[in-house]
C-alpha cells in the first residue's frame, strides 16, 4: 500500500485491492449505481401499485386527486430542480479543487432540501385538517359527485348504482388512494432526509479537511443519490397532481 501512496503523492490513496486509482474510483461509482438500481426496483413496485389502482378506480382517482395542491407540488418541483443544478455545480467545483465554491453549492442544495420538507409539511397539514389521512378519522366526499342527483341517477337500476358508486365515489377506494399517496411521497420525503444527512456529513468532512475526502468522488456519489431523489419526484408530481387534469 505504501508503494501506491508514494506513487500518487498527495493524491488519493489507492487501497491494496485495486490496481490503480482509476479502478478504485470506478468501483465507487459502480457501487453507487448498483445501489440506485435497487432503489429503482423498490419504487418500481410502488409505481406498479399506483398503475393498477388508477386502472381499476379511475373515477375515484380523479375525484380524490382534486384535493391535492398542484401549486405547492409545482413549487417543490422547482426547488428540487434548482437543487440538482447546485449539486452538479458542487461536483464541478470539487473536480476543479475549488473547495469554497463547492461548499457554497452544497449549502444551497441543503437549503433547498429543507425548503422541500417545509412545503411538504404544509401540504400534509392541509390533508390532516381535512381528515384525508387514511386512519380512523378519515373522511371523504367526492367533490365531483356530492351534488344533487339527476333524473338519470334516480332511474339507474340498483346494480348499476352500486357499480357507479364503486367507480366514482367510494370512500374506501378514496382511502386507498391517499394510502398510496402518503406511502410514496412519504418514502420520497424519507429519502430527502437521508440526502440531508449525507450532504451535511460531506460538508463537515470537507470543512475539517478529513483524510476521507481526498478527491471529488465522494461529492459525485452524494450528487448521484440526490439526482435520483429529484428524479423520483419528477415522476411523482405529474402522476399524482397533473395527469388527471
Amino acid at each position: 500500500m505504501s508503494d501506491h501512496v508514494a506513487k500518487h503523492g498527495d493524491g488519493p490513496e489507492v487501497y491494496f485491492q485495486y490496481e490503480d486509482i482509476d479502478q478504485q474510483q470506478e468501483s465507487y461509482v459502480v457501487g453507487m449505481w448498483s445501489f440506485l438500481v435497487t432503489e429503482v426496483m423498490f419504487f418500481g413496485a410502488l409505481f406498479l401499485i399506483y398503475t393498477l389502482y388508477r386502472w381499476k378506480f379511475h373515477g375515484t382517482f380523479f375525484g380524490a386527486h382534486e384535493q391535492l395542491n398542484w401549486k405547492m407540488g409545482g413549487l417543490n418541483t422547482m426547488v428540487l430542480l434548482f437543487s440538482s443544478v447546485m449539486v452538479a455545480f458542487a461536483v464541478h467545483f470539487a473536480q476543479k479543487g475549488k473547495t469554497n465554491k463547492q461548499l457554497v453549492c452544497l449549502g444551497v442544495t441543503l437549503l433547498c432540501a429543507f425548503g422541500f420538507l417545509v412545503i411538504k409539511t404544509f401540504e400534509y397539514g392541509a390533508k390532516f385538517d381535512h381528515h384525508l389521512f387514511p386512519n380512523h378519522s378519515f373522511s371523504y366526499a367526492d367533490p365531483e359527485h356530492h351534488e344533487s342527483k339527476s333524473w338519470w341517477d334516480e332511474a339507474l337500476p340498483a346494480a348499476l348504482k352500486i357499480e357507479k358508486h364503486e367507480q366514482e365515489g367510494n370512500p374506501k377506494n378514496a382511502r386507498l388512494f391517499y394510502s398510496i399517496y402518503f406511502t410514496m411521497t412519504g418514502l420520497h420525503g424519507l429519502h430527502v432526509i437521508i440526502g440531508i444527512i449525507a450532504i451535511t456529513a460531506l460538508m463537515v468532512l470537507i470543512k475539517i479537511r478529513s483524510p476521507l475526502i481526498t478527491d471529488y468522488i465522494p461529492t459525485e456519489l452524494v450528487g448521484l443519490y440526490w439526482h435520483f431523489v429529484d428524479l423520483v419526484w419528477i415522476f411523482l408530481y405529474p402522476l399524482f397532481y397533473l395527469i388527471p387534469r
